[in-house]
Formats: structure tokens, C-alpha cells, sequence
């Protein structure tokens, strides 16, 4: 990867979007730390962190850390980047279901257009829902907001509706942004943006803590030393696994058979179709903690619901039987509806069957189709048990040499495979780009 890098910067157009992709990526990080008037942003932290309360809330912490410790600190970009990809989410599953959208899919540029206008328009409606829930959760709930120390009431001439306008217009202002911040750098950088975004929040929220660490660090306290030395050797060997793991694919091998057509002869070749154990990606993971992340949410906004929230956090908090129970089965579910969603086999079958190609000792046609649905289930069985160990052993693992719950939160869970699969698929960008110009230059 760095011997790409170097290649990289020795090509002035890469070198250019490289630089642009930088900059973009640095006024998303000086947005991180742009305050919000009338938030209190001590007394935001500690109710993340449960200073106060005893018990720390772990959908916000994991919120926080993803957009680099913004919703923390209570500053512009707190949503981060988070309603686009709900939003993205939720047309993508409408678009299997509802037949305009899948025909919208279909008509190219001009259907991706409008696909991605219907995208922003929730993006919209989600980053309004979501800073009301925010906000209010930080308060307390509706009936005890004016008594909460989590705004400044005396700016908004203490009136709650004023209060929540205008931190709901700030904050989905600042994950709008954040969006056309992810998108030029789509469009005019390197590599996805939304995922450099994403991948930038996690390890800046890491680095702050392991900085954190050696700060401490004096003559007669070398433990934070050896906390931050263990769990970046933990670190080494976990993403050496996953990297391991999410470059493993079967690859089936399918034969073209010789057509004759006038005076030359085609196909006798042979090409293989590569199926990765992790195809989906973290796409399962992100399903399953939302909804198991949902009720609790939705509960702490209502204050007549307390009771309600009490006993589910009490028998679903995380690391309870029943919480790994419910997210197991839900990671299996979602990587296998998510890999029907990937992976057609009869459509699959159909392409090999048209240009002449074959299985070796399968037959054309629907027994072709039977074997690759058979090979893509017990793919997605052994990758949804791979997601299943992701969501529970690296916590476990990096929980025996630190108790940062910063840093078990950036690199744990989804936030080891969005480090990992963003980091390799940036690797494949910039590889295309030097590919793709090495060939412009030999053709000219």
C-alpha cells in the first residue's frame, strides 16, 4: 500500500486529487470542532459517557465515535455523515421492494439522478428526526427540558420550541455539509467519500484517545504506556485477521466452449467468477446494531416510558445472553437477505448460459443456478459467523489491556471493518488510477 502511495504522488493528477482529497477531509475535521452556541458540551460528554448517570449510552458513544467525537463535544458536525448512509439504506431496500425505484435503478444516468435526489430529500427528514432525538434525550425528555443543564436557556428567552429549531436547523445544516463534503470528494478526489469520512472520524477518535495516553504518561506512571503498546500490538494482529478474511474469496471457474463464426473461431477460454466470504461487508453489522439500538432510543425520548427503558436496559444492555442472542440472529439474518440482494443466481446462470459458457460437471441452465445458490449460502453462512465473532471478540480481546471506552468503541465492532475495508479499498482506487494512466500514456 505505501509503494502505491508513492507511485501515486509521482503522477501530478493523482497527486492532485490526493491534495483535494485531503482538504475536503481536513474541513470535515475543523467542523468537528466548531461549537455550537448554547450547547453545554461538558454535560453532553459525561451523559455519553455516563458520568452522571452511571451507565453510559452506548448507541450515542458509538455515534461519537464514528463522527470523530463531534456529537460529543456537541459541535457542528455531530450527526456526521450518518443520515446519508441511513438514507442511502433505506432507498437501496425500497428499490428491491417498490417497482418505480427498481425501474428508476435501471435508467442509467439519468435514473441515478433522481435516485440520489430522493436519497438527500430523506437524508433530510432523518437528520431533522435525529437532532430532535439528540437533543432532547440529552435533556431528559420533553418534560424535563427546561430543567436540564444540557442548553442554555437563557439564549433561547427560555423557550424549549425556539431551542429545538434552531439546534435541529444547525445540526442538520452541519450533516448536509458533511454529505457535499463526502460527495466532491467522490467526484473530484480518490475513493468513496462518504467512507473516508466515515474512516477518518474512527481512527481521529482513536488518535485523540492514544495522544490522550502518552499525555499521561510521567516517571512514575508508565501504565498508559503499556496500555496504548498492548493495544496497538491487539490491534496489529486483529486487522491482520480481518484483512485476511475479507481478501479469502472462492473463485468457480467457468468454460467457454469454441464458436465457429465465419473464418474465425471465438471463446475456448476459461474465466472464473470470484465469490468474497464477506461480501456483504459491514452492511449486516450496521442493520443489526440499529434496530437492536432502536426501542432504547425511542424509549429515553418519552419520559413516561422510564420504567419501560429501565427494564430494557437491564435485560438488553450490552454483554447480556439476551443481547447477544437477539444481534447474532439478526446479523444472520441480514447477511443472507443482504447476499440475495448481491447475488442473482438465476441471473448468474442466465449470463454464462447465453455467451456459451459452462460449469465443469454442472449442467447449463437451472442446475447451474442450483449449484451457485448452494455455494453463495454456505459463503454467506461462514461470513455472517465471521461478523457474528467481529461483533463480540475484539471487544472482549482489547477489554484485558485498556478500559478507554473511547477506544473500545472506535475498534470494536463495525469500526474494525470500516477501518479495514476502507483502507483496502482505497489501496484499489489509487491502483486503478495508476493503471488507468499508465495506459493513457502508452497509448499516446
Amino acid at each position: 500500500m505505501f509503494e502505491t502511495i508513492k507511485n501515486a504522488f509521482l503522477n501530478k493528477d493523482i497527486r492532485k486529487k490526493i491534495i483535494i482529497t485531503l482538504l475536503l477531509l481536513l474541513v470535515f475535521r475543523l467542523g468537528c470542532y466548531i461549537p455550537v452556541p448554547g450547547l453545554a458540551r461538558g454535560f453532553i460528554e459525561e451523559q455519553i459517557n455516563g458520568v452522571t448517570t452511571g451507565t453510559a449510552n452506548s448507541f450515542l458513544a458509538l455515534m461519537s465515535s464514528v463522527t470523530g467525537g463531534a456529537l460529543a463535544n456537541g459541535t457542528l458536525f455531530a450527526l456526521g455523515i450518518g443520515p446519508y448512509i441511513n438514507a442511502s439504506i433505506i432507498v437501496e431496500l425500497l428499490t428491491v421492494g417498490i417497482p418505480a425505484l427498481e425501474r428508476l435503478s435501471k435508467q442509467g444516468e439519468e435514473g441515478r439522478k433522481k435516485i440520489t435526489t430522493i436519497t438527500r430529500i430523506i437524508t433530510i427528514v432523518l437528520a431533522v428526526v435525529q437532532s430532535i432525538g439528540i437533543i432532547v434525550n440529552f435533556a431528559g425528555g420533553f418534560g424535563a427540558m427546561s430543567d436540564s443543564d444540557a442548553v442554555n436557556w437563557a439564549l433561547f428567552f427560555d423557550q424549549q420550541w425556539l431551542a429545538i429549531i434552531y439546534i435541529t436547523v444547525i445540526y442538520t445544516g452541519g450533516a448536509m455539509l458533511v454529505m457535499w463534503l463526502g460527495e466532491r470528494i467522490t467526484d473530484y478526489g480518490v475513493g468513496n467519500g462518504i467512507s473516508l469520512i466515515i474512516f477518518i472520524g474512527i481512527i481521529s477518535t482513536a488518535g485523540d484517545s492514544i495522544i490522550g495516553k502518552f499525555a499521561a504518561i510521567t516517571a512514575n506512571n508508565l501504565a498508559p504506556l503499556f496500555e496504548v503498546l498492548g493495544f496497538l500490538a491487539l490491534a496489529v494482529i486483529v486487522f491482520f485477521c480481518i484483512v485476511y478474511v475479507d481478501l479469502a474469496e472462492r473463485k468457480i471457474h467457468v468454460q467457454y466452449a469454441k464458436q465457429v463464426r465465419g473464418t474465425k473461431m471465438y471463446g475456448g477460454q476459461s474465466s472464473v467468477i470470484p465469490m468474497k466470504i464477506t461480501g456483504s461487508g459491514v452492511m449486516p453489522l450496521i442493520f443489526s446494531f440499529a434496530i437492536i439500538s432502536f426501542p432504547s432510543m425511542i424509549m429515553s425520548l418519552v419520559p413516561s416510558w422510564s420504567g419501560a427503558l429501565a427494564w430494557w436496559n437491564t435485560n438488553f444492555a450490552s454483554g447480556t445472553w439476551a443481547y447477544v442472542l437477539v444481534l447474532v440472529v439478526l446479523i444472520f439474518v441480514f447477511a443472507f437477505f443482504y447476499a440475495q440482494i448481491q447475488f442473482n443466481p438465476e441471473d448468474v446462470s442466465k449470463n454464462i448460459q447465453q455467451n456459451g459458457g459452462f460449469i465443469q460437471g454442472i449442467r447449463p441452465g437451472k442446475p447451474t443456478a442450483q449449484y451457485l445458490k448452494k455455494i453463495n449460502n454456505r459463503i454467506t453462512l461462514f461470513g455472517a459467523i465471521f461478523l457474528a465473532l467481529v461483533a463480540f471478540i475484539p471487544s472482549f480481546i482489547f477489554s484485558f489491556v485498556t478500559k478507554d471506552s473511547t477506544l473500545l468503541n472506535a475498534f470494536s465492532t463495525t469500526g474494525l471493518l470500516i477501518v479495514v475495508s476502507v483502507a483496502l479499498e482505497f489501496d484499489k482506487q489509487l491502483q486503478s488510477q495508476i493503471m488507468m494512466k499508465n495506459y493513457k500514456g502508452f497509448l499516446k
